[in-house]
């Protein structure tokens, strides 16, 4: 069943679409989509913690460009150059290229006219090793390139989808089943209701948490803090100190630039809690201590925040925690919903 949100009592026919996403060994989910007439394929991060899209060009020579497919301008009909230089900056590398626009299909949506990246440069191990070609930001249009529209706010601009929304449902160890849906929200996706979050700051997808609590016992964000929901972040981030005290009651140890835990912990250690808007969202041991089938190690799935981002103390709710909550990003009421995924 699809609810539609918005208009529940709306005659027009739902427009409302399915992006499958692939999930890579739970640190990442990716889609495809393609750019240009005829289309060229790309498969892509759907980040709701930026708001440009970008791709590979074909007069990148760096190595992450390399091992990826690239958009060749002159294989398009509809590619218009912008002749305007970029540089994007993210948590995992950068690149720098230039601004084109062209006609984007993600599934049955088609974006005319949409501005996107096109880089000549870029600098990162993650890009280097990704099974990503490239980034579709969901993030506000505050946040994207100067004098674009993001992709999101294209399709609803051109009577793509019914209602300003999206909602991601992210699989646990399988490679299939996960989705990002536009326009609308299919219930068979999560249990019970959605719960409301307002956006504090409609500009990342901010919202504000209350306090983080383990057996009861108040373990980060004592009181109160900021807190973005970010698809394109792998893991639980804070602050090094608050991460340091949750990595000590996990018995979590520094290896390799991970953090390693006993794996006999899955079975005994208990949920932590995150409380937002009063409303308390348990993510138990198995979503916060990762297993990695390659090897016989867990990992924490915490981990700490680039300090430099905030003055006051910041999480970021990635892929752990959104394994756990189905979650709907509400462009026309900014607000984010939350329900336990199935």
């Amino acid at each position: 069943m699809i609810q539609n949100l918005l208009s529940k009592n709306s005659s027009h026919v739902q427009k409302f679409s399915y992006q499958p996403l692939r999930n890579y060994l739970d640190m990442v989910y990716v889609g495809n989509i393609s750019i240009g007439t005829p289309p060229q394929q790309f498969s892509v991060v759907f980040d709701t913690g930026s708001s440009d899209l970008w791709v590979p060009s074909i007069y990148c020579k760096s190595k992450a460009c390399v091992t990826h497919r690239s958009f060749n301008p002159s294989h398009s009909s509809t590619f218009h150059d912008r002749g305007k230089s970029i540089k994007l900056e993210y948590g995992s590398g950068k690149m720098s290229g230039f601004l084109g626009q062209d006609t984007v299909r993600i599934d049955k949506l088609t974006s005319t006219g949409q501005a996107f990246g096109l880089s000549k440069v870029e600098i990162s191990r993650t890009f280097e090793h990704a099974i990503f070609d490239g980034i579709l930001g969901l993030a506000y249009p505050s946040l994207a390139m100067p004098g674009t529209t993001a992709v999101f706010d294209n399709l609803k601009k051109q009577g793509q989808i019914s209602e300003p929304v999206f909602a991601f449902y992210l699989s646990t160890d399988k490679e299939e089943g996960s989705v990002v849906m536009f326009g609308g929200v299919d219930k068979k996706y999560y249990k019970g209701d959605l719960k409301w979050v307002p956006l504090s700051q409609p500009h990342y997808w901010q919202i504000t948490l209350d306090r983080i609590t383990w057996r009861g016992e108040v373990i980060g964000c004592p009181s109160g803090c900021s807190a973005i929901v970010d698809t394109g972040t792998s893991m639980l981030l804070g602050p090094s100190k608050e991460v340091a005290k949750i990595h000590s009651f996990i018995s979590a140890v520094h290896f390799q630039e991970e953090y390693v835990v006993p794996c006999n912990a899955r079975n005994v250690l208990p949920d932590i809690v995150f409380t937002i808007n009063n409303v308390d969202y348990p993510v138990p041991v198995r979503a916060y201590v990762l297993k990695v089938a390659s090897n016989n190690l867990c990992y924490s799935g915490f981990n700490d925040i680039m300090d430099t981002l905030s003055e006051s103390e910041f999480w970021i709710l990635g892929d752990v925690f959104l394994r756990v909550y189905f979650t709907v990003f509400d462009r026309g009421q900014n607000r984010i919903g939350l329900a336990p995924a199935v």
